[in-house]
């Protein structure tokens, strides 16, 4: 796909499962198992599905995904797998090394948004994209040290701290033109400062939709996770982004869908629902 001067690829970089419950707050298993059924766990299938973005003299990664550094523990509980695709496999399969990124833009430091930005290499923690400058709201880098109970088992210090330590972190505050035809829209009721991120040329959008709308099965207004610090904002958030999604057939692009890349929206008797499924 092409937007503008930018051509824009989906990656898949990790496989893992959390709980349905949690991923579709109130509402009822008999609903959205008809969409996403759950192992006798209660884990329903997800993928970390990055946004590449490469012109204007730029290659830009949205998100980072899972971290291959976590704890067999972890990943058993998180059904975490980097087979048959991971970050570095998938920008492999276009060719592009991992000192070629010049830009990442985090939306948010939860460990399945930014768990790729570094590894461990003999014990040392490294920067997966040594070159690249990378971005985020300057309210959520604040929040992510203070964190609530709640939410603190999100936050994973050595995916991002190294940003830091090494300089080459960069804060914003706001919506803003990031760069020429790539916008961040500043969403709070999933955790403070979420960044989604509207790529638009005017007459086409996409609109990288993070944990606001973390998969197609979300789209419904109601549907929203146990895991958000304050659903009523995430309902109006959603409300908000669906209607101008809806009138200006923006295309939806799913971080966490292992079945659908993204759609278009419309409205109907019963609420928006999913209308053209793409695949990018």
């Amino acid at each position: 796909m092409q937007i503008g001067n930018y051509k824009i690829y989906s990656i898949i970089s990790s496989h893992f499962g959390l709980d349905g419950g949690a991923m579709f707050g109130v509402v009822p298993k008999t609903l959205w198992s008809k969409t996403n059924p759950s192992d006798e766990l209660n884990r329903i299938e997800m993928v970390t599905r990055n946004m590449l973005l490469i012109g204007e003299g730029k290659k830009i990664l949205i998100d980072t995904g899972n971290s291959q550094k976590m704890n067999d523990k972890l990943k058993d509980i998180y059904k975490l797998k980097f087979i048959p695709h991971n970050l570095l496999s998938s920008l492999t399969a276009l060719d592009i090394k991992p000192y070629e990124i010049t830009d990442v833009i985090l939306t948010h430091l939860h460990f399945d948004h930014t768990g790729g930005s570094t590894y461990l290499e003999n014990g040392e923690l490294k920067l997966t994209f040594p070159n690249a400058t990378y971005y985020l709201q300057k309210g959520h880098w604040e929040y992510a040290f203070q964190p609530t109970e709640r939410d603190r088992a999100s936050f994973i210090k050595e995916d991002f701290l190294p940003i830091y330590e090494k300089k080459q972190l960069t804060l914003i505050e706001g919506n803003i033109e990031l760069f020429p035809n790539i916008h961040t829209l500043v969403v709070n009721g999933h955790t403070p400062y979420q960044q989604i991120i509207k790529v638009t040329d005017g007459d086409n959008t996409i609109l990288f939709c993070a944990d606001l709308i973390p998969m197609a099965s979300h789209i419904p207004l109601p549907y929203i996770m146990g895991y958000d610090l304050k659903p009523l904002e995430t309902l109006e958030e959603k409300r908000r982004i669906l209607k101008t999604a809806q009138q200006e057939k923006w295309i939806l692009f799913f971080e966490h869908d292992p079945y659908t890349v993204a759609c278009t929206v419309k409205l109907t008797e019963k609420g928006y629902v999913q209308d053209t499924i793409l695949n990018i």
